[in-house]
C-alpha cells in the first residue's frame, strides 16, 4: 500500500481546543497512528497540518518497513464488556431499573450515553 492508500483510510481523529500557557490552540492527533500529531490556531490549520503530519508518519513507517496501524472499525466490537462494581452500587442500579421499569441493562446502556 502507499501513503495515499492510507491517508484515504477513515482514521479517527481527535480534536481538543487548548488554552494554557502556550495560550489559544487547537490540537489534534491521529488515535490509531501512536505519536502523529499536530497543533494549530484554527480548526482549519489543524486539519491541513494534521493530515500533513499524517503524510510524513507514514513516508517514514513506509520507508523504514515498519507496521502501520488500520483504522478501529465497529466490527472490531463485540458490544459488550464487563465492570466489576460494588455490591451496594450493583443493589443501588438494580432498585433504580426496576423503579423506572426497564432492564439492568437498558439503566446501564441509558447513563452510559449521557
Amino acid at each position: 500500500m502507499t501513503v495515499q492508500d492510507y491517508i484515504k483510510m477513515p482514521y479517527t481523529r481527535i480534536v481538543q481546543e487548548m488554552n494554557d500557557e502556550s495560550g489559544h490552540y487547537f490540537y489534534g492527533r491521529i488515535l490509531e497512528l501512536d505519536g502523529c500529531q499536530s497543533t494549530s490556531d484554527t480548526l482549519e490549520g489543524l486539519y491541513e497540518s494534521l493530515n500533513e503530519a499524517m503524510e510524513g508518519y507514514l513516508e517514514v513507517k513506509l520507508a523504514n518497513n515498519l507496521p502501520i496501524s488500520v483504522p478501529e472499525t465497529e466490527n472490531n466490537y463485540s458490544g459488550k464488556f464487563v465492570v466489576r462494581i460494588p455490591k451496594s452500587l450493583h443493589q443501588k442500579l438494580v432498585i433504580q431499573a426496576q423503579k423506572e421499569g426497564v432492564s439492568l441493562n437498558q439503566l446501564a446502556l441509558y447513563k452510559l450515553s449521557l
